[in-house]
């Protein structure tokens, strides 16, 4: 994540309707629209009060009891995606099927239940799986089951505590000064790769492009032949304020810290809404792992949300 988001004062110039019309005609003419005009202006209001009412969740949540956090943050989140929808697809929302979550929970066992161990469903249709297809070229996830412990292993500034509990760390640090990456070497150990099939790894699976991949003694140096896509291979520590690469090899879609974001905050809010009973026993008893680390994420969300949606929009603004 680079260094310019602040706070919200970041998302000030879109709260205007002349800029957010050009914004959105700029998005528009990449996209090959023909009537521009009447598409960003049709949208650009939209657009703001998307963003104005995710804003308003979001501070919201900041003085809320940590019991309703999960559901504030949750439908910040939403809103702020339906505005990122917005600029890449002008139609939004064409059609009921969209408007869902996109994600089912399975009935929780109200015995030895672990939040850890629970699991997520994504559905043919609803907002993640539009989400996924139209802002970031995921496609054919119906069906597929990702477990909060693999999602929590994908949130960067949990990677301490993944060390202080469980004696891991889930993240490395790396430098990366474009067009050069640096690397400390025995990433390929824990991708229990070589040169080669690392190299074949950011290709086939990021979309990298790479001129060469150099290998010394303790680093691996990556020279690369166009910029850096938009893709999750090197992520953004808000806490350690550095650039990080996963210790384990990841499948890239679950990996994309907004979806992972939005999957767990959804789990969370379900629990927060329907399962009283576990939710609050579990708030004042504090009984196991699962709490530290739905504490730390929701802290975390609160902060890395609106940053993640920023990135894309200034994305969207420099593409």
């Amino acid at each position: 994540m680079p260094n310019y988001y602040k706070d919200w004062s970041s998302f000030s110039c879109f709260f205007s309707a002349e800029y957010s019309q050009n914004f959105l005609k700029k998005c528009y003419r990449d996209l090959y629209i023909s009537d521009l005009e009447t598409k960003s202006y049709q949208n650009c209001y939209p657009f703001m009060y998307f963003l104005e009412h995710g804003k308003l969740y979001y501070q919201q949540a900041e003085t809320a009891p940590l019991s309703i956090q999960p559901i504030l943050l949750f439908y910040g989140l939403v809103h702020l995606i339906k505005a990122c929808l917005l600029t890449v697809d002008p139609n939004y929302p064409n059609s009921t099927s969209v408007l869902a979550h996109g994600v089912s929970t399975r009935k929780l066992k109200k015995q030895q239940y672990l939040f850890f161990q629970d699991e997520v469903k994504i559905q043919k249709n609803g907002l993640f799986t539009f989400m996924a297809k139209k802002m970031f070229s995921y496609d054919n996830l119906e069906g597929e089951k990702v477990k909060m412990d693999f999602l929590f292993n994908q949130v960067p500034e949990l990677s301490s505590l993944f060390q202080q509990l469980e004696g891991k760390s889930t993240f490395l640090q790396v430098k990366y000064l474009p067009p050069l990456i640096t690397l400390p070497k025995h990433i390929l150990d824990l991708y229990h790769s070589n040169c080669n099939h690392f190299k074949n790894h950011l290709e086939n699976y990021y979309g990298i492009h790479l001129e060469e991949i150099e290998e010394n003694r303790s680093e691996l140096l990556i020279r690369l032949s166009e910029p850096l896509p938009h893709n999750n291979f090197i992520k953004w520590d808000t806490k350690e304020k550095s650039y990080v690469i996963s210790s384990d090899k990841e499948r890239p879609c679950f990996s994309n810290e907004m979806l992972s974001h939005y999957l767990i905050l959804y789990n969370l809010s379900m629990i927060a809404r329907y399962e009283i009973e576990w939710w609050s026993e579990l708030l004042k008893t504090m009984p196991n792992k699962d709490y530290p680390f739905i504490e730390s994420f929701l802290l975390i969300a609160a902060e890395k949300g609106p940053q993640l949606i920023y990135q894309f929009l200034n994305n969207r603004v420099s593409t």
